[in-house]
């Protein structure tokens, strides 16, 4: 709470008051507070404590469930191949869109090849565990996806829940305009031109079951970076124009997702659209 005046304490607060400057106090206390976590590395250690997890509590689900769902099946994805190399340098982040819808085949490839549980691995002691295109700490992929469709091709303006080990989705709640993926996204009027916003929450509980440390966080948000980055690159394979924001109304998105921000939050949000003439990526 206090320091001495001089002392290097003194020196080493203010040296971080000076290069974190307005990130104070919040992103100080997530980043300095998990800074230099002790780990159990050994395989010993390890048995130990996750046989500790296991008589305390069980393992968390890893896909959320509706009862009584209405559910939208989702064709397969698509079996277009790009050259990787190509697709990595024409990725780029697009705010302008044309009009033309988003065909449902493409939708169901962009949640497909980003969230869609693609294998299992079975482990000694936490069973079968999902693989996905993208990395996971632990394999415990705490993301869930909600698909907000405003412009998609057989598919009504709603808000959607993606079943990522079934491929289908679950309607959550009829009718999405532009004028609500505006206010979503903290007024960015660009956003309304979007064909579909993919709203990325995190399950906690996955991760912090396996990993009880404040640290953990940190790599809760490192995926969904890897998460976003995979959907910009599958987007661009199809030749549409993808981004992801992170200026959001948080408790607006979710109060209509249903959920409490606690146990499950709102990070990001991705959308896509055909790109504006001049910004397509070529033939």
């Amino acid at each position: 709470m206090l320091i001495r005046e001089g002392s290097e304490q003194a020196e080493q607060d203010g040296a971080c008051g000076r290069a974190w400057g307005s990130w104070l106090p919040k992103a100080g206390l997530l980043h300095f507070g998990s800074n230099d976590t002790p780990y159990k590395s050994t395989e010993a250690d390890e048995r130990v404590t996750f046989e500790t997890y296991w008589s305390k509590t069980p393992q968390p689900e890893f896909s959320k469930s509706y009862p009584c769902p209405t559910t939208v099946r989702l064709p397969p994805p698509s079996g277009r191949t790009t050259n990787f190399r190509d697709v990595l340098f024409e990725r780029r982040s697009h705010r302008s869109f044309q009009t033309e819808p988003l065909l449902l085949q493409d939708l169901a490839t962009l949640l497909h090849d980003t969230w869609a549980v693609t294998g299992t691995i079975e482990t000694e002691f936490f069973g079968k565990l999902p693989l996905k295109t993208s990395p996971s700490g632990g394999a415990r992929h705490p993301e869930e996806v909600y698909v907000c469709a405003l412009n998609v091709v057989g598919l009504s303006p709603g808000i959607y829940h993606y079943s990522s080990n079934a491929h289908v989705l679950v309607r959550i709640r009829d009718g999405f305009t532009a004028e609500q993926a505006v206010d979503y996204c903290a007024g960015q009027e660009w956003v309304g031109c979007a064909a579909a916003l993919f709203i990325m929450t995190a399950v906690f509980a996955r991760t912090m079951w396996k990993y009880p440390f404040p640290r953990a966080y940190r790599v809760v948000l490192a995926e969904v970076g890897h998460l976003c980055q995979t959907f910009c690159l599958v987007a661009t394979s199809l030749g549409l124009g993808p981004f992801e924001t992170m200026a959001l109304k948080d408790t607006t998105i979710e109060a209509d997702l249903g959920i409490d921000g606690y146990s499950e939050s709102v990070l990001c949000v991705a959308g896509v659209g055909v790109p504006a003439p001049g910004t397509a990526r070529p033939d």
